[in-house]
């Protein structure tokens, strides 16, 4: 009887979502194929077994489904697939903040993360010349390396005997283009500094060190303290480099993904894989789906996107000013348009000149 349950009301989820992210993608005049919707079979499916894990349907009022949309267009766009091996999009569920009402409640919300893998597929599907993306090479301390050399178009090739000891400090893709031409791209350990850096600057975005109750309310002294305790903070990361992840102080705006001793090394490696990926240049073919994958890809967009959603119009604009009435004007005043000068055109929207962004909330079931 579970197994029914659970294929009924899986197959009630592919039969709503299916046809809305297809219809969002032909409005971006994107194509579906079938291998576009078998990734997003195959990410239904991984949610679901997710949320079933923590005991969760989709028709749960605890679970926030605002981002759900977003999540799916991803998959679709992108041609993530959750069931291939090793992984190359996986999901679960975490703890928000949302506000209802006015309030700010708990919620349960799906989280996307690409894999290394995911972002291999994503550059051989639109690598721009890219044939093919060859296994990288994780080097560690202990292990003898040359750097490539060139001398004018020749390069001699580098040079890698693993030896299998200490902490992984660069990552060496080699990848063949359609001219057969081979390069390695390579990235440091150190160049996952920035990226902490910058996870660290996002989780203080809100942050206001107890100083008021909500940076929109702040005065501009309050403001002014926020930001000289902030610049603090960023101060200290920027000095301490990876070793802020044992920080006591920084920690609090650390995920666990990223601090905990069994998962930091593994984030350091993904961080190091997705620095060099997006080095290389690519052609998506479509703004949309440039888009989607710096959203996907970029925590930095991704969360000052966020804001702009949650914030927008959040503070009234107020606009003063003095009407004349028929008898104050001039007897013999032309239109302004008729004495060339130009008048003020109105004030349109910025998402008028974005792409179609898909909508914030979910079907409910």
């Amino acid at each position: 009887m579970s197994n029914q349950t659970y294929s009924t009301g899986l197959t009630k989820v592919n039969d709503t979502f299916l046809p809305m992210i297809e219809n969002q993608l032909v409005s971006n005049g994107i194509n579906m194929d079938q291998y576009s919707k078998q990734c997003v079979m195959n990410a239904l499916s991984s949610i679901t077994a997710a949320l079933d894990a923590k005991g969760i349907t989709m028709s749960d009022p605890n679970l926030d489904r605002n981002n759900l949309t977003t999540i799916l267009l991803n998959v679709a766009a992108l041609k993530l697939n959750a069931a291939a091996s090793p992984r190359e999009v996986f999901f679960q569920v975490r703890n928000v903040k949302v506000k209802v009402d006015n309030k700010e409640v708990w919620k349960k919300q799906i989280e996307m993360g690409i894999e290394g893998d995911g972002n291999d597929a994503i550059l051989s599907r639109f690598g721009r010349n890219v044939e093919q993306v060859r296994p990288y090479w994780a080097v560690r301390e202990g292990d003898d390396f040359e750097y490539p050399t060139f001398n004018g178009l020749e390069m001699t090739p580098p040079k890698w005997t693993p030896r299998g000891k200490g902490p992984v400090v660069r990552i060496v893709y080699p990848i063949i283009f359609k001219d057969k031409s081979i390069q390695y791209f390579i990235g440091e350990r150190d160049d996952v500094v920035k990226n902490l850096i910058a996870h660290i600057n996002n989780n203080l975005m809100n942050e206001t060190f107890g100083i008021c109750e909500d940076r929109f309310k702040a005065t501009a002294e309050q403001k002014k303290k926020i930001a000289e305790k902030k610049a603090q903070i960023m101060k200290k990361a920027a000095e301490l480099g990876l070793n802020a992840l044992d920080d006591v102080e920084l920690q609090q705006w650390i995920s666990p993904a990223w601090s905990e001793f069994q998962s930091r090394e593994s984030m350091i490696i993904r961080k190091i894989r997705n620095n060099i990926v997006k080095k290389i240049p690519k052609d998506f073919g479509s703004a949309f789906v440039e888009m989607l994958h710096s959203e996907a890809t970029d925590d930095s967009y991704s969360a000052a996107r966020a804001e702009i959603a949650e914030n927008a119009n959040r503070e009234p604009i107020d606009v003063s000013f003095t009407a004349q009435t028929v008898d104050e004007q001039p007897q013999h005043q032309e239109p302004a348009e008729a004495e060339g000068t130009e008048a003020q055109p109105e004030p349109t929207q910025r998402a008028a000149e974005e792409p179609q962004v898909p909508p914030t909330g979910g079907p409910d079931f």
